[in-house]
């Protein structure tokens, strides 16, 4: 199968620093893991053979990531926590504080980013909701090799990722697509410069999980499923 056959989310667990790639394109590769190279970049008029190519290009060049397809369960959300829901409990508090500031000082521009703080708020409220429930109830089950008793939890919190994704856009409407005004002040700049951070941080936290913790913990369970062949057989349908 070639690359721009593959869905984003097998490209982004599969090729080391695919993920910046798709973030130049603005590509959502993690709610939106599931669509094929070819359909997002269609999707964006964007040319799929070129992103092709630069992923191509990488695969071919040596590593030092680590191969977080071939970690425990325990060791993936090990990382997980330390590496994202920690820094954004972190980050969100001086989003909203700078956000607060600009919004103050700034509500006479046109660029003004009015309403981003409470925004903020609302989505630190959820992802801290979110982020306790895997804490308290899916992560332990993972992380015992439980994925087979974790279905619903895992649905429930693919929901929710899809639910993080839909408030990441209403950010980057607030920001002009977190673009910065000719004059921005520091304050300005600093709020800016931490909400592109936080955004690629939250949409690779939600591709660790969506693309390899939940994959991972849920292969088994879908290998020892029963197959179910229609009454004409396996290629009933077929023309």
């Amino acid at each position: 199968m070639s690359l721009v056959e593959q869905s984003l989310g097998q490209l982004a667990r599969s090729i080391p620093g695919a993920t910046q790639v798709f973030h130049e394109y603005e590509l959502d590769f993690c709610c939106g893991g599931k669509k094929s190279l070819a359909d997002a970049a269609a999707e964006r008029a964007l040319d799929a053979r070129r992103i092709e190519a630069r992923l191509m290009e990488l695969a071919r060049q040596p590593s030092d990531m680590p191969d977080w397809n071939a970690a425990s369960p325990a060791d993936l959300i090990d990382y997980i926590l330390a590496r994202y829901h920690e820094v954004h409990r972190q980050q969100l508090p001086e989003l909203i504080r700078l956000s607060l500031k600009v919004e103050q000082v700034h509500a006479d521009s046109p660029d003004c980013p009015t309403g981003l703080a409470e925004h903020l708020r609302t989505m630190s409220q959820e992802l801290e909701s979110h982020m306790q429930k895997e804490e308290q109830v899916l992560f332990p089950l993972l992380a015992r090799g439980h994925g087979a008793m974790a279905a619903m939890p895992i649905t429930v919190m693919r929901m929710e990722h899809d639910d993080h994704g839909v408030a990441l856009e209403r950010l980057l409407a607030l920001t002009n697509n977190i673009t910065l005004p000719r004059a921005a002040c520091n304050t300005w700049r600093a709020l800016y410069l931490g909400l592109r951070a936080f955004k690629e941080d939250l949409m690779a936290h939600i591709h660790m999980e969506n693309n390899i913790l939940f994959e991972n913990a849920m292969a088994p369970a879908a290998r020892s499923a029963p197959v179910s062949t229609p009454a004409g057989g396996c290629c009933a349908g077929a023309s």
